[in-house]
């Protein structure tokens, strides 16, 4: 059984909006055992509309759309959808009265073009929005279904959640979809495939492996699909155990979570804390580490210091390193990383120092030299790295290659 999903924009085709709505959709489909064949945008276009719902229901099952459900002249879902089924706008009651109430609640004066937002189609069934004011729309054609939603993020998950997969789940029987996944760090993509080639090919057919490389660690998922969900969680754990003794000297985590996440975990088993001294980062592994809730429990702070001025004054490091070794230096890196231990009173720190661009770089130092420090109060480990990318990967890269060392030295301890 296969979905596609369509949302409908001009401003998603221009970049002004980023289309959240499909991959919130597309997780949502999965956890209910609904294969996502594809998913497109189109813009505020009759045309346009009626060829993406002629190609998708050739190929799916199921159709949903996001966006034009507005009360405004772009906003064209509804008029469209409605010929499209043969049908004419007609003012649904219970839409009306949400309207209504929406707008006595809000003590604002309700105008002809807000009524507007109650007109639907007379051959669809109506979707309660308990969010909005723009009702979905539940459209069979032919053994499809089509489903018209808000553009709303939260309008659109609550139809979804509340009616949407329920409503599939009574019409259809779905097979069951999970999966495992595990990141490894230290070996490419093409290796990996070399390496774990015998084991992929004893893969069950109804398996598939994704090889998902980024920032120089890859992340491997195996999907599997069974209508025994028992059958189907013994034979996934069994090729994932598998899996994990083919990579087990650069596998991270066996686990579905970020790198910044597991040196959260790794903190936590120890009860030990962490600070960063970040130069040329600018405070991005400090913002990557608390992006997860309770990282206060570990995390202590950072300095951003970005001058060298404040190098030397709240991190102490020596102004001859400054002058001799430059701020992009191994003994730099190395004297921050004490630096902002002491300052903070932490068990582990990173510090970062380079050059990201596109500017600054020289001979010996061109643009994208980086030098890393991770320690601990017992020892401090420094690699020299040279990233070739734009600034804002370089940072990016920088950040993730940090975090790694870090956990390096946590679990070296």
């Amino acid at each position: 059984m296969y979905a596609s999903i369509i949302t409908i924009g001009d401003e998603l085709l221009i970049g002004q909006v980023v289309d959240t709505n499909s991959a919130w959709i597309a997780q949502e489909l999965n956890k209910a055992g609904i294969w996502l064949r594809r998913r497109i945008s189109v813009g505020d276009s009759k045309e346009e509309i009626v060829n993406a719902l002629n190609t998708e229901m050739k190929d799916a099952a199921i159709v949903l759309i996001t966006g034009g459900l507005g009360p405004t002249a772009d906003d064209i879902t509804k008029p469209v959808l409605a010929e499209y089924f043969g049908g004419k706008l007609v003012v649904d009651k219970g839409a009306l009265e949400n309207v209504q109430q929406i707008f006595a609640r809000l003590n604002r004066p309700m105008i002809e073009r807000n009524m507007k937002q109650a007109e639907v189609p007379d051959v669809c069934t109506v979707i309660p929005n308990k969010r909005g004011t723009a009702p979905g729309m539940w459209f069979e054609k032919d053994g499809n279904i089509i489903v018209s939603m808000p553009g709303v993020p939260h309008e659109m998950k609550g139809m979804m959640t509340d009616y949407v997969i329920p409503r599939l789940q009574q019409y259809f029987t779905f097979p069951f979809i999970d999966h495992r996944t595990l990141l490894t760090a230290g070996i490419g993509e093409s290796f990996i495939a070399e390496k774990i080639q015998d084991w992929e090919n004893t893969l069950p057919s109804n398996f598939k492996l994704a090889y998902l490389p980024n920032y120089g660690m890859v992340r491997l998922r195996i999907t599997g699909s069974d209508s025994n969900n028992e059958k189907l969680q013994q034979q996934l754990n069994a090729s994932f155990n598998a899996l994990k003794t083919y990579v087990k000297e650069w596998l991270v985590v066996d686990e579905d979570i970020p790198l910044a996440k597991v040196i959260g975990k790794l903190l936590n088993e120890k009860k030990a804390t962490v600070s960063t001294a970040e130069s040329c980062t600018g405070g991005y592994i400090a913002h990557l580490i608390t992006s997860f809730a309770g990282s206060s429990d570990y995390f202590k702070g950072s300095v951003v210091s970005y001058a060298n001025e404040v190098k030397e004054n709240v991190l102490h490091v020596k102004q001859e390193i400054l002058l001799t070794d430059g701020a992009v230096s191994e003994a730099t890196v190395r004297q921050m990383i004490t630096g902002v231990m002491a300052a903070m009173h932490t068990d582990y720190a990173v510090a970062t120092s380079g050059i990201m661009g596109p500017g600054g770089g020289t001979p010996d130092k061109p643009v994208g030299t980086v030098w890393i420090a991770a320690g601990s109060r017992n020892r401090i480990i420094a690699e020299k790295f040279h990233f070739r990318y734009d600034r804002e990967r370089n940072i990016e890269m920088a950040a993730i290659y940090a975090l790694n060392m870090l956990r390096k030295c946590i679990l070296e301890e």
